[in-house]
């Protein structure tokens, strides 16, 4: 088999078991989200929302953006792992100990005094997580994505049980906390489980200094990364409610089960393939148009059709006591399906390792929402989510600037890439929504939207003879051909 055969089917399978291990983690947090959103209060879910950016930042400084130097260089040995692993050790105690000294200050921010306990039970999550990093790189770089998927489905399986069962008695915003720690500690477990590589007593720090004029870079962007996707829980907790907080929280997480299904699959495979092919720039264009298109062929029908049943869903799932939610998930589905493209052009950026610019793009994009998500803060959450997602979706020309200019991509040449998908999906959600909307009950309606908008897009796709369409055909049939009887 031929290298560019062998990358080719490498590629293939990580897109599957991506795709198939972030669709089983969907359905199952799908599955336990339902429980708890019936279990729990909105209130609930804004306790713990409230410390999502701090555990998310202390997450950033303690892996240090070590994952992606792992994986982006040419050669790596046992003393690189070794040495990310003891650093991310040795950060994540020191950062806990100050966090866990700060939780007085997070509860008077927020005028919650539940929030010193909660915060320092919380914060051990990102502790044991630091013993995993350097084990789920190894896989990730070896593309070891069976591996990576089954990790995470155990690790949301299990915690999902531990997190419902809490909730069903009586531990409320505990057990919602509880869950995420369990599955920090399922995962890292699994991870070590899957991976060859094993830590060794030996502290030689020097491959952090050669790392970190890469990895430095993605620390900071990965902090402000979490400030851009966090801002709403912030000041929705500063300026409002915690039950504020619930509701943007439980729309967003019912919106970060689709996305994240989109990236997961993606995400998973575009970092170390594009870095293979970073020596030969017209092989490395065309590697990232292919994937640009399966992006925009998954993200924009996801996306929006999980946009016209949020009522049903929300309604069904997690009762009408969440109704608030709809209007806030709806908006963010339209951000959601822009957000897996502009995390592709990242991919690449990081891929030619210029952290750099992905650093200063993310920092200028994170002010630029802070200040105008702070002055539109005023008038209410939907003018605040209006300016959030616009920003968002029109940030996507800078980032295709910064890719133009690393391997010469044509906007017209990635507009033509994507806008086809959006230009099909748009009006084959429209033209569900109004078909479906006469119809009274609920499940039935539901239903009839889910179906209605699949076989409209598949007829579409088929139609304008979409070859990304026919090509991911094509691999299900003939890994379903090869399967053992």
């Amino acid at each position: 088999m031929s290298e560019n055969q062998s990358l080719k089917e490498k590629t293939a399978k990580g897109l599957f078991w991506g795709g198939f291990s972030n669709g089983i983690q969907q359905l199952l947090t799908l599955v336990f989200g339902v429980f708890l959103g019936r279990l729990l209060t909105p209130s609930d879910y804004g306790m713990v929302g409230m410390l999502s950016i701090f555990s998310l930042i202390a997450s950033s400084i303690q892996e240090s953006g070590f994952t992606a130097a792992l994986v982006t260089r040419k050669e790596v040995t046992h003393k690189d792992y070794n040495a990310v692993f003891w650093f991310n050790i040795s950060i994540s105690l020191c950062l806990y100990l100050v966090l866990f000294l700060c939780a007085p200050l997070i509860a008077d921010f927020y005028k919650t005094p539940e929030l010193k306990p909660l915060a320092r039970y919380a914060f051990t999550g990102f502790v044991i997580a630091s013993l995993g990093i350097s084990h789920s790189a190894y896989l990730q770089r070896n593309l070891m994505i069976k591996q990576r998927s089954l990790s995470m489905v155990i690790g949301v399986t299990i915690s999902g049980i531990a997190g419902v069962t809490l909730a069903y008695l009586g531990f409320s915003y505990w057990g919602y906390a509880t869950q995420g720690i369990v599955y920090v500690a399922v995962n890292t477990a699994c991870n070590w489980y899957f991976s060859s590589w094993r830590p060794t007593f030996e502290f030689n720090l020097a491959p952090i200094k050669q790392m970190f004029g890469f990895s430095g870079k993605l620390l900071i962007t990965n902090i402000f990364n979490h400030i851009n996707n966090n801002l709403f829980s912030v000041i929705l907790g500063k300026f409002y409610t915690e039950k504020e907080v619930g509701y943007y929280n439980q729309a967003n997480k019912w919106c970060t089960m689709g996305q994240s299904f989109i990236s997961g699959m993606i995400n998973g495979v575009a970092q170390p393939v594009l870095t293979k092919v970073s020596d030969d720039l017209e092989r490395q264009k065309r590697v990232f148009r292919k994937m640009l298109r399966f992006t925009a062929f998954v993200s924009f029908p996801a996306m929006l059709g999980l946009s016209i049943i949020s009522q049903e869903l929300i309604t069904i799932a997690i009762t009408d006591k969440w109704h608030s939610s709809i209007s806030i998930m709806q908006i963010l589905c339209i951000s959601g399906a822009f957000i897996p493209i502009a995390g592709l052009y990242q991919q690449l950026i990081i891929s030619k390792g210029k952290s750099h610019i992905y650093m200063w793009n993310t920092i200028v994009l994170g002010i630029i929402l802070l200040t105008s998500v702070l002055l539109a803060h005023s008038h209410g959450i939907y003018a605040m989510l209006a300016v959030y997602v616009s920003i968002n979706i029109l940030w996507i020309l800078t980032w295709h600037f910064f890719v133009q200019q690393e391997i010469g991509l044509k906007l017209h040449h990635a507009l033509a890439d994507i806008l086809p998908y959006a230009l099909i999906a748009a009006p084959v959600m429209v033209i569900t929504y109004y078909s479906t909307r006469s119809i009274e009950n609920i499940y039935l309606r539901l239903a009839s939207k889910i179906a209605l908008a699949a076989a409209l897009y598949v007829a579409a796709m088929w139609g304008s003879r979409s070859v990304t369409f026919k090509e991911s055909i094509q691999y299900f049939i003939k890994k379903k051909t090869h399967e053992p009887k």
